[in-house]
Formats: structure tokens, sequence, C-alpha cells
């Protein structure tokens, strides 16, 4: 195969671009994956298969969850969060740092996570009866459409890092049964879901790639 110019040059700029290891439906990736598109982040996507997670992975980052950002000199960012504020403190052309409401975030990243999974996989936790949990969720649900109600987004007029870290998490909590959910009397959460659902960015960061294996040739996230 004969290299030009132009294709050394750009496998010369992703040798040096950060890897992420990511799974596409994950929630904690998605929300990573927008705040790097957003802030025009150029990196390396590795989609991972959560059954067979690459040694490459784990070496970075030994708890094995995703998504991993890892930078050519060997720093490893594998939160989520601290991934999302790392890009946009580099460059936050929307202002997403300004709109973060970390008490909200945390709500929904400790009991209101607790509840999705104990509802979405009840056997997993030998719990027969999944419809408390169910419940318990859709209180924090409640406490969204309240705020929803005085304003388009969770911290004001426009998305931010609050709407982005939690968004991913009420589409999963959706779509256990999206039949119930739809029937709910949330008006505002509802179209606030359909709004970021519809979007450029959600559909951006959601591209299908195989999982990668050792010696793989690089797929650039697509931004």
């Amino acid at each position: 195969m004969r290299w030009t110019m132009g294709m050394m040059l750009r496998m010369t700029t992703r040798m040096a671009d950060p890897v992420l290891y990511s799974f596409r439906r994950c929630p904690y990736a998605m929300r990573a994956r927008m705040a790097l598109v957003v802030s025009g982040t150029a990196c390396e996507l590795r989609e991972v298969k959560l059954a067979d997670k690459p040694q490459a992975m784990l070496d970075a980052s030994p708890k094995g969850t995703v998504p991993v950002l890892v930078f050519c000199d060997g720093t490893v960012l594998e939160e989520s969060v601290a991934i999302m504020r790392w890009v946009l403190a580099r460059h936050d052309p929307e202002g997403w740092l300004a709109r973060e409401d970390a008490a909200l975030v945390a709500e929904n990243d400790g009991p209101f996570k607790a509840a999705l999974d104990h509802y979405k996989y009840p056997t997993r936790y030998n719990d027969c009866d999944p419809l408390p949990h169910r419940a318990r969720g859709e209180a924090f649900l409640r406490v969204l459409e309240e705020r929803l109600a005085g304003q388009g987004q969770l911290a004001g007029d426009r998305r931010g890092l609050t709407d982005i870290a939690i968004f991913p998490f009420i589409r999963q909590f959706a779509n256990h049964d999206r039949a119930w959910f739809d029937a709910l009397d949330l008006p505002h959460l509802q179209s606030w879901l359909a709004g970021h659902l519809a979007s450029t960015l959600f559909a951006t960061i959601m591209q299908r790639e195989e999982p990668w294996r050792e010696g793989n040739a690089p797929v650039a996230m697509a931004l």
C-alpha cells in the first residue's frame, strides 16, 4: 500500500491522541464521549467487549470498567465525570462547567443508579420484586421534572454538564419499560429526554465499531 503524505500526517497525529476505552451502550462511557465530542478532543476509540476486556485496558486501569482515557505520557483518567471535567477545562465552547450541579449528579450516580440496577437486573441482586426499586427511581424522576418545569435544562436554559451526566441513565431507566415511562405524568422530563435523544451530539457519539483487539488499525472517535 502506498502511503500519501496526508495519510502519514494523519497517523502521526493519532499517535499523540489519547486512547479512549469505551462501550457504546454504557451510560458512563456515553457521557464521557459527549464531553470529548463537544470539547473537540480528538482521541482513538477502542470499543470494549465487556465479557472479554483487552489486557491493554486492564493494564492501564485494573478496575476493569469503562470509560478509561489513556494519554501518551501514561496518565490515566478512569472516572467518567473526571474525564468530562478535564476535557471541558481545556475547551468548553458551550459553557458546560458553569452548569454543573454536583449534588444532583451525585444523587444520580448514587441512589438513583442503585435503584436503576435493582430495577433492571433484579436477579443479579437476588431480588424477586423490582417494583419498589422502580418506585425509588421514579421519585428521582419527579425531582428532575420539578427542576425542568421552571427551565429548559437541569441547570439553566441550555444544556450543561449536569444534563449530559444524567441523561444516559434516564435513557436506560426509561428504556427498560418504555410504555410505563411514557405513561407517567412527567411532560417536562419526557420532552427533555426526547430532545437529548434527538440531538446531533447523541447521534455522533453512538458510532458503531467492532471490539478492539491488539494490532487493530486505529479508529478515530467521530467529532
